[in-house]
């Protein structure tokens, strides 16, 4: 099996505001399959509760908590679904890249981002050596945390 872990790459600054970047990262679920792409559609068209502050590069943004959640199922996932079977930890892996390419505005960012994913990777490839009941339930209870994750994230703060 492949090793799937997240190499930092140049930093760049994104371009996008926070609400667009934000819409960026929690898409990840949807393109994955995590989270149906109607119920994402939903959410960005709705006005959020209460408008986050802007973040600037020192400071995260308010969701910094839910995205290095989500970063670090979609590690676990990207391992745990290839050694089941699924054979779709590349397409995990690709999704933390974009939301690395959205979410990674500075270089400590992108370490913390990356850093979750590769943790959440690595948890698992240390103890799993082939694909168990326990393991099984683990992508399932992942996928319904991150779909958890991604909603909720994205009603409060207007993803």
């Amino acid at each position: 099996m492949a090793h799937r872990r997240i190499q930092m790459r140049n930093c760049r600054q994104a371009n996008s505001s926070g609400r667009g970047r934000l819409a960026a990262a929690l898409m990840t679920f949807a393109l994955a399959g995590a989270l149906p792409a109607a119920s994402l559609a939903q959410t960005k068209t709705a006005p959020p509760a209460t408008a986050p502050a802007p973040a600037t590069p020192e400071s995260p943004p308010p969701y910094e908590n839910e995205l290095l959640r989500l970063a670090e199922i979609m590690g676990a996932l990207a391992f745990l679904r290839d050694l089941c079977g699924q054979n779709d930890g590349a397409e995990w892996h690709k999704q933390m890249a974009a939301l690395l390419e959205a979410e990674g505005v500075t270089r400590a960012r992108r370490a913390r981002l990356a850093g979750a994913y590769n943790r959440g990777f690595r948890g698992f490839e240390t103890t799993y050596r082939s694909c168990t009941d326990h393991a099984r339930a683990v992508i399932e209870l992942y996928i319904e945390e991150g779909r958890a994750l991604a909603r909720s994230t994205a009603s409060r703060f207007g993803g």
